[in-house]
């Protein structure tokens, strides 16, 4: 009978094992804050011009066509809301305030005047690039099977925010 017994190895490493926590690694202090680049922002009054263009622009389009809605609600405040409706006094369906909305979960918009169908317009606003560009996503919805959105490009030109790119 034959018996092999392996007891270990003769040779071995006797070097340190390096945990990140070792000292050889870099140590931060606890308390270092991660430099978190700064946020660009635009002054109120330039997102409100970026707004009224793109609500303009959603507002010449025809996403209501042949969907009997009675009515366009913004998702702005009231100031842009009254500056649109004076832009636009005789659009067929009229943009109207927002208290005039009747929203329910898993219902489609409904205008609280007819009881009709209605759209939404809402208007998300991104930082400003290098280049003095702003992009915006102009959206629109309706319900579950009428949403949308379009994507925008807009340049500051003397005071006003013009769209660069037609959707």
């Amino acid at each position: 009978m034959q018996v092999l017994v392996f007891t270990g190895c003769d040779t071995t490493d006797k070097g340190d094992i390096n945990f990140e926590s070792s000292s050889s690694l870099p140590q931060l202090s606890t308390n270092a804050a991660a430099m978190v680049p700064e946020k660009k922002s635009l002054p109120e009054a330039d997102e409100q011009k970026i707004e009224q263009a793109v609500f303009s622009d959603l507002l010449v389009r025809h996403f209501w066509d042949d969907g009997g809605y009675s009515a366009i609600f913004l998702q702005a405040d009231d100031d842009m809301i009254s500056a649109i409706q004076k832009k636009f006094p005789d659009r067929k369906p009229p943009v109207k305030e927002t208290y005039r909305i009747d929203v329910q979960p898993n219902v489609s918009p409904r205008d609280r005047d007819t009881g009709q169908p209605a759209m939404i317009l809402s208007v998300d606003i991104g930082e400003p690039e290098d280049d003095g560009s702003v992009a915006a996503i102009g959206k629109w919805f309706a319900g579950g099977a009428v949403t949308g959105f379009y994507t925008y490009q807009l340049r500051k030109a003397g005071n006003d925010w013009q769209i660069q790119n037609a959707p």
